[in-house]
This record gives structure tokens, C-alpha cells and sequence, in this order.
């Protein structure tokens, strides 16, 4: 099933990419709390088309940044010191100044599930995944331009929300 996903959702962003990019580049500065009950529309309509656990592709090919509480709160469920932890997983990158995976997939997801096996302490980056109801909107936006590229149901919530703002205008 992920494989079927991932091959109809790579055709579509393929198809897709420049006009969705160009969409959100053309709201992301003027999106607003006016745009709510469109885009909790458009939301649903993503979630009922994509069920994560049929994909996974953001632990696939991204990583998660990590927080010192996130680092903090996984080495201790793993029994591990934040130190240990960070030597056996993770890499600082300099440039965002952040802590990530060293590789990809995600050394805790389970690829026959497609689970994350360390899902009750996971880190904050992952929970919020993929951003789909940060606040205020126009201060998150963006982040869909990347994701949309991964997530299926990211591009399914931009091409629905793209939908109705066309009808919104027409009416």
C-alpha cells in the first residue's frame, strides 16, 4: 500500500509542483484567520484521503530537529544519557544550528508497520507534523512549499484549499 501511495503521490507532486508552489507563494503573506474554515475544510479532506500509517514518508526522507527537551526527554525513556543519545543518533548541523538524524530513515520507525516505536515520547517536530494546524497561519504557511513534496497529505490539503479559495473568489 505505502509503495502504491508514494509512486500516485511522486506522479502527482511531478504534475503539480510549480502551480502548488507558486499558490502558496502567492498567500503565504496574506493568509489569515479569515482563511480558517477553509482550510479545516481543506484539512479534512486531506485526512480523509491519506492515513499516515500507510506512508511514512517524512520519516523515510526527512528528519525531525531535536530539542534539549526532546533530546532530553527520548534519552531518558531509552535509558540513555543526552550525551550517549546524541553520539548514537544524531548530528549538529552547524548551519541551522540544529540537532538531526544522522541518517534516514529515521532510526525509529519500524519499516514493516510503518510505526514510530518510540511514538509516546517522540520528538516535538514529529508530533506537529506536517503542520497542518500551526497559528497563525501566515507565519506557517510556507512550510508547505517543502512538504508538499513529501507528504501526501500536505498536498492534498494545498490542492483542496487551493480549490475552494478559486470558488470563494468566484462567489
Amino acid at each position: 500500500m505505502a509503495n502504491n501511495l508514494l509512486r500516485h503521490h511522486a506522479k502527482e507532486f511531478q504534475k503539480n509542483r510549480k502551480r502548488l508552489r507558486q499558490f502558496i507563494t502567492r498567500n503565504e503573506d496574506t493568509i489569515s484567520e479569515k482563511d480558517a474554515p477553509l482550510l479545516a475544510d481543506a484539512e479534512k479532506t486531506a485526512w480523509e484521503k491519506v492515513n499516515c500509517l500507510d506512508c511514512a514518508n517524512c520519516c523515510k526522507v526527512m528528519t525531525p530537529t531535536y530539542t534539549k527537551a526532546d533530546i532530553e526527554r527520548i534519552s531518558t525513556y531509552l535509558k540513555m544519557t543526552p550525551t550517549e543519545f546524541k553520539k548514537k543518533w544524531l548530528v549538529y548541523e552547524r548551519e541551522s544550528r540544529s540537532w538531526v538524524n544522522k541518517s534516514r530513515p529515521c532510526q525509529f520507525l519500524d519499516l514493516k508497520t510503518n510505526k514510530c516505536t518510540i511514538y509516546e515520547v517522540r520528538p516535538a517536530d514529529c508530533a506537529g507534523f506536517p503542520h497542518l494546524q500551526k497559528r497563525p497561519f501566515k507565519d506557517y504557511f510556507y512550510l508547505h512549499k517543502q512538504n508538499i513534496e513529501y507528504c501526501p497529505a500536505t498536498m492534498e490539503m494545498v490542492k483542496k484549499f487551493e480549490e475552494l479559495k478559486k470558488q470563494q473568489k468566484k462567489a
